[in-house]
């Protein structure tokens, strides 16, 4: 018996290790969703490094994660067999070691659009970029040259945003809305994604998940505000949704056509969102319309109010953590999807 458990142990030591071999980082760009504390080190009030957010993370720390936990990247670097957490470029705390193997450059509030990001004055898509030349040349110092571009080549850039485009900028305040349609802004958007991905396989990025944007009219915050239609969600959010991740998943096609040996992926948490949200009770929920913490009125309002007697007991019966972000069970589940659906190919 003991000589079988060794050898289970062995194998799956040996499977975690080829699964590294073929993905042995992850870099990170994109918002709240994937942002791990960066906005912690710059100067604006989109920051959750207070409780209870990160209440049931380890140690009870607020990381400035939006969630009481883990975040979708956690969960898939640790699929990946690479690490537990993916820490954020700006935290003093780590170094070149610990990013070597992941790290995401991401701000809660951001967007594709520059304008998105100047709402709660949070790191634009375009400083995210400049990080990773900053960082590139960091790795080529403590790796050497080759094994740093081996790296870039081999590791899974994740590119997760869009959302506060919609809801922080275009239809929150003045400006975009008297500029574009939603359609010519869609468009707008999308032009901004395929320059960003030819920007990272220039910088020899291979392996590219391009994410999507969720049922943003199921947020809390969405249904809270739909009084009109009964706190029920917001279908025209949704269709915008489904329209923008309809043109990302064609720009996939696209460059995937352009660019040699790119292997670009479309990672859609849509439906999956869509079903964890009408179908709670099938993957554990109980609460799917209202959030665990106290609702702001906006994304960083805050959704979460610093007295976490307002708070809900257990968080892995709701769906939502706060008015726009997901509870650590809920991204448990979705990145679960992503690695199932379209990133296993990287497993490969």
């Amino acid at each position: 018996m003991e000589v079988q458990i060794i050898l289970c142990m062995v194998l799956v030591t040996l499977f975690m290790v080829m699964v590294r071999a073929k993905v042995p980082a992850m870099m990170v760009f994109g918002d709240s969703s994937v942002d791990a504390g960066n906005n912690n080190y710059i100067a604006t009030v989109a920051r959750s490094n207070f409780q209870p957010y990160g209440r049931d993370f380890v140690g009870g720390k607020a990381t400035g994660r939006f969630c009481n936990g883990r975040i979708a990247t956690d969960f898939l670097s640790e699929a990946f067999g690479i690490k537990p957490f993916v820490p954020p470029y700006l935290d003093p705390n780590h170094n070149i070691s610990h990013f070597a193997t992941g790290v995401t450059f991401a701000s809660a509030a951001t967007g594709y659009d520059n304008a998105t990001s100047d709402v709660l004055s949070v790191i634009p898509l375009w400083k995210q970029l400049e990080y990773y030349k900053e960082f590139q040349k960091k790795l080529r110092v403590y790796l050497g040259e080759s094994r740093a571009n081996e790296t870039f080549a081999k590791a899974l850039h994740i590119i997760s945003l869009g959302t506060n485009d919609f809801l922080e900028n275009y239809f929150a305040i003045p400006g975009r809305a008297s500029q574009y349609t939603p359609r010519e802004y869609q468009n707008f958007l999308a032009g901004i994604a395929e320059k960003f991905i030819y920007k990272l396989y220039g910088l020899g990025a291979r392996k590219i998940s391009l994410g999507g944007l969720p049922p943003m009219g199921c947020l809390p915050l969405e249904r809270t505000t739909n009084f009109i239609g009964g706190n029920e969600c917001v279908p025209r959010f949704n269709t915008i949704a489904l329209e923008f991740n309809e043109k990302l998943s064609k720009l996939t096609t696209r460059l995937n056509k352009a660019l040699p040996q790119i292997r670009l992926v479309f990672s859609n948490p849509y439906d999956i969102f869509l079903q964890i949200i009408h179908k709670p009770s099938q993957y554990g929920f109980q609460v799917a319309s209202m959030a665990c913490c106290a609702t702001g009125m906006f994304e960083m309002g805050y959704s979460c109010s610093r007295a976490s007697s307002f708070s809900c007991i257990d968080a892995s019966r709701y769906v939502f953590w706060d008015s726009f972000h997901p509870t650590e069970k809920t991204n448990g589940i979705i990145a679960k999807y992503l690695v199932k659906n379209s990133l296993a190919q990287f497993l490969h």
